[in-house]
């Protein structure tokens, strides 16, 4: 036995070290020509490949002709319109129309001849969520491709103020507001993988054009269809300016743009940033933050650009040299499409890359031989703006995106035969039963070697992140040769196609920084701009030195603790999130206050060592849902009831968010965030399997025979769930399907739980019923599963939404998201409806106790402020700009809510399951109650047992905690 178990692991390294060996080959080898050429890789095999994609639009257009004469129609002459009206006149222009955020206007144009058309439209952005304005195209009542259904146009933002320096002599970004103007777009596609406008058809005599708002009102003056111009290259562009000629101004002038400068911005997210790392980053300083580039991380979504205002003293030719670094990707390039004055100079400018280097780059705009270009500028103002853009790049990611969506088609296929797990001893006949199958398998492994060769051309080297295809290439091209190998390494493959999705939302990424820009004459001298090795390594001496006296956990002003106008505040979050509150403060609260507050980084374990040593903090935000009760078990936070104006602050709030902070006749913090669950689910597996999204919990189960006869499953929170490699129990489905029954968890005094009526034992039986009589997972990784299609249907958090938009792209429009299923009730009215009931949990803000009247009166007022709907909102779009869209806020204000940037639709959703949300009560010993009802759940799972039963016997273990608990510390029991 121990022989022959020595053999299977002896196979098993050889087999891995073949196979290592082969894939080290593959990276070895020059290029994979021979694995695709003379292969027609234009085609798909039947039902493996997605419809009506603008690829497939260009393929049959390829022979289209392009028009040669454009049009244009005003906005303000539809022939039909639903939330729109018209203006009279906006910003000097007149006869305009305002279109709503539920806006749908029709058109009808006269084209001049039958061609191909781009299209742009002049609009006017309307102060509202502050968020980029997306609507859907349609032509002759069609949206003529995927893609058109979401086009997306930018705002323009800008420095609030001038940069502040605070008492410690640091540079301080300021906020961004919207700057208002009419702006003109063309219409493209938002992810950035065409990187020339889109192009749309139009029969030549009439046609009805539609806009249909997805996000955001906006006023429009014109929608304008173009001509599509040729190439217009540099060679083209210097004979058109060959008989110019340079001013003597304008031959010696040097001129310098500093990135921290900029003018105007894309997105809120792209202001001055300030970085300590090299010596060479102008200006510089060691001890103090001094803003001195612009970009970074931040910087990285096609589509997002930066402009800068600057002056040229006369008429001529100039070069321009921007010192730029992108350090973030190895073996990727980080490309941006330069425009002067709105326009497009030449073909060439379209997409400057900038290779991978972790010192800054003196970039000189130049031809492939390194001749700088010529740019002719006029005497007087001008704006360069430099926009992200993929490049080529974009056609290789559009391919991927493509491979994966059928890849993952492929993979659901074949778990319908093969299950999850199949048997790697057992034939499954893939070969007779999927021979399409095998076939896309095949085409599919040459198209990604064909991607491969033409990512390298482009970028000149393998990358970490396209070995990822390389490897699937590879293992599909085994699978095509033998498709026994499949069920041996199914969930190999699955891994794979994951990995390459996340590889493709990696080299997407165009992050780069911006130092300065120069624009220079003629006559000048090249600018060099090197720190050299000694001047960064005194560099790096003084830092390390530096480190020991600087203190990096206060932020912005910091004021003498014993100043009685002054407070102490902790906010137990990150360093962006800190400075934001900070900056906050600073420029508003304490101005309009005379009250002054030092902002301490502090993390969560250390707050409860210093409120204990009374050494704490005036004010805590961001606390845990549960530390308010415990703190005033300990008479550690002030009761808020003691101020005569909390009604006030809490009529913005819903009782579903402070319910937890409810405790003995008293109130021991004010609501920060409101989060809860909704259902994700996706259209297309849905459509494909002739199902409907449920409403029910009936409906769900009803649909399961069907889901999982499809070898797919459900997701839903569980007492399993992993946050990193950390099991950490989440209860909120079953605490909301426990409100949906008709139970609850405490009596009104908090003296003992009461889940051991008949509604609770109900919603515990149907909640454990999901995975023991239905087998639905207790672990999984959603986000990957939901993307892969093994999970169609979802419960999650609601601001997964986000991470879905972000880390799937190849699914837009493949998915959507609705409120909870529920429970039918009959009102006392008769009607019939449906109870969504849904667990809501947060953060919060607290007072620690304290003695002294002026602290208590000055933390009150700064709560206030903290709380009320202007700061959320503002907080919440700052926190959005400088973190993105995943890290959007979860205000529990109700008025601020509204405000963030969630479109109309989503509005809609969240709104109708936020009314829905219900708190947790904490009480005294509650801590037990989440403890034992994991143990309950686990015990039924594990062990089959019955689950009223079981329930009860932890309510008694849980009711003699709380009694315990509540005389310990003095309160009332039974």
């Amino acid at each position: 036995m121990k022989k022959t178990k020595g053999l299977i692991i002896f196979a098993a390294i050889v087999v891995f070290i073949i196979g290592f060996v082969m894939i080290l080959g593959l990276f070895e080898q020059e290029n994979f020509l021979e694995k695709y050429e003379g292969t027609d890789l234009s085609y798909d095999v039947r039902g493996l490949g997605r419809e009506n994609t603008y690829k497939l639009f260009k393929m049959e257009h390829a022979s289209s002709p392009l028009a040669t004469e454009g049009f244009s129609v005003e906005a303000a002459d539809f022939t039909e319109a639903v939330d729109a009206s018209v203006m009279d006149e906006c910003d000097g222009v007149s006869h305009v129309l305002y279109t709503g955020d539920t806006s749908e206007v029709t058109w009808e144009v006269v084209a001049p001849q039958s061609g191909l058309y781009n299209v742009s439209i002049k609009y006017y952005p309307v102060q509202s969520r502050g968020v980029e304005i997306e609507r859907e195209f349609r032509i002759n009542g069609e949206v003529p491709f995927v893609g058109a259904e979401d086009l997306a146009f930018s705002r323009i933002w800008t420095n609030a103020a001038a940069i502040r320096v605070d008492n410690r002599g640091n540079e301080l970004r300021p906020s961004q507001i919207e700057r208002f103007e009419w702006q003109e777009d063309v219409f493209s596609d938002y992810l950035g993988y065409e990187i020339e406008p889109y192009r749309f058809w139009l029969n030549e005599g009439a046609n009805t054009i539609t806009l249909k708002a997805v996000n955001e009102p906006v006023i429009l003056k014109s929608i304008d269809f173009l001509p599509i111009v040729r190439d217009y290259t540099y060679s083209q562009y210097s004979k058109d300016h060959n008989g110019m000629t340079s001013s003597a101004e304008s031959l010696t002038y040097v001129g310098k743009i500093d990135g921290e400068s900029a003018s105007g911005r894309s997105d809120a997210s792209l202001y001055a940033r300030f970085d300590k790392s090299v010596s060479n980053t102008d200006p510089y300083s060691i001890t103090t933050t001094k803003l001195n580039y612009i970009g970074g991380d931040a910087w990285k979504v096609p589509g997002q650009w930066i402009e800068w205002e600057f002056d040229v003293p006369g008429d001529g030719f100039y070069n321009i040299t921007i010192k730029g670094r992108q350090s973030y990707q190895r073996g990727g390039i980080s490309s941006r499409k330069i425009t002067i004055d709105g326009q497009l100079p030449f073909e060439e400018a379209r997409a400057v890359g900038f290779v991978y280097d972790t010192d800054w780059d003196m970039m000189t705009l130049s031809d492939e031989n390194d001749v700088p270009y010529d740019f002719y500028l006029t005497k007087g103002k001008h704006v360069i703006r430099l926009e992200a853009t993929l490049g080529d790049l974009g056609n290789v990611l559009n391919d991927l995106s493509d491979s994966v969506y059928r890849l993952n088609l492929i993979y659901r296929k074949l778990i319908v035969l093969t299950g999850t797990n199949p048997d790697s001893h057992r034939d499954y006949n893939i070969k007779e039963v999927y021979p399409d199958i095998v076939e896309a398998m095949g085409l599919e492994s040459k198209r990604l070697f064909k991607t491969v060769d033409d990512y390298i051309a482009i970028t000149g080297e393998k990358s970490d992140q396209i070995a990822n295809a390389i490897t699937l290439a590879s293992q599909l091209e085994r699978f095509n040769k033998d498709p026994r190998d499949i069920t041996k390494t199914l969930t190999n493959f699955k891994e794979n196609i994951a990995a390459l999705g996340t590889s493709i939302n990696t080299i997407s990424e165009s992050k780069l920084d911006i130092d300065y820009m120069i624009v220079q004459g003629k006559n000048t001298e090249e600018v060099e701009d090197d720190a050299g090795f000694f001047s960064n390594l005194w560099h790096d001496i003084k830092s390390f030195f530096v480190s020991f006296f600087y203190d990096y956990n206060s932020i912005g002003d910091v004021y003498d603790e014993d100043d009685e106008d002054t407070i102490e505040v902790w906010l137990l979050a990150g360093r962006d999130q800190n400075d934001i509150m900070k900056m906050m403060v600073d420029d508003t609260f304490t101005p309009n206050t005379g009250i002054k507050v030092n902002v301490q980084l502090i993390s969560a374990d250390a707050l409860l060592p210093a409120v204990v040593a009374g050494k704490g903090p005036d004010v805590v935000l961001t606390g845990n849902q549960q530390d308010p009760v415990n703190y005033a078990l300990r008479n550690a936070v002030e009761d808020l009831t003691q101020f005569d104006d909390l009604d006030e602050v809490l009529s913005e709030y819903p009782l579903s968010s402070y319910r937890s902070y409810l405790f003995e006749g008293g109130m021991y913090a004010l609501p920060e965030t409101l989060n809860y669950n909704v259902m994700f689910y996706r259209k297309d597996i849905l459509e494909e399997l002739g199902l409907e999204p449920p409403q029910t919990w009936d409906d769900l189960i009803n649909m399961l025979p069907t889901i999982q006869g499809n070898s797919m499953t459900l997701a839903v929170p569980s007492t399993e769930r992993k946050i990193g490699n950390v099991i950490n129990p989440d209860l909120s489905l079953l605490i909301s399907m426990t409100y949906q029954y008709g139970g609850d968890f405490y009596d009104d005094q908090g003296k003992k739980i009461q889940i051991d009526n008949e509604e609770s034992v109900r919603a515990f039986t149907r909640y454990t019923s999901l995975f023991v009589d239905y087998g639905i997972p207790l672990e999984l990784d959603f986000v990957t599963r939901f993307r892969s299609g093994e999970v169609p249907i979802g419960i999650a958090d609601y601001n997964t939404f986000n991470t879905l938009v972000l880390s799937a792209p190849e699914l837009r429009g493949l998915w959507d998201f609705m409120p909870l299923p529920g429970v039918k009730k009959v009102d006392e009215n008769g009607q019939e409806y449906i109870d969504r009931a849904v667990h809501g949990w947060g953060q919060c803000s607290m007072m620690i106790k304290t003695d002294d009247e002026r602290i208590k009166q000055n933390s009150w007022t700064f709560l206030k402020w903290w709380a009320s709907s202007e700061t959320q909102v503002r907080y919440g779009r700052e926190l959005e700009s400088v973190m993105g869209s995943a890290a959007r806020y979860a205000t529990a204000n109700d008025v601020a809510f509204k405000q963030l940037a969630w479109s109309a639709d989503q509005i809609k959703v969240l709104e109708e399951q936020r009314k829905w949300a219900r708190g947790f009560r904490e009480i005294a010993g509650g801590y037990y109650t989440s403890r034992h009802l994991t143990n309950a759940v686990r015990k039924v799972v594990n062990q089959k047992l019955d689950q009223r039963e079981v329930l009860l016997d932890y309510v008694r273990t849980i009711n003699e905690e709380i009694t315990k608990k509540r005389k310990e510390y003095g309160l009332e029991v039974d």
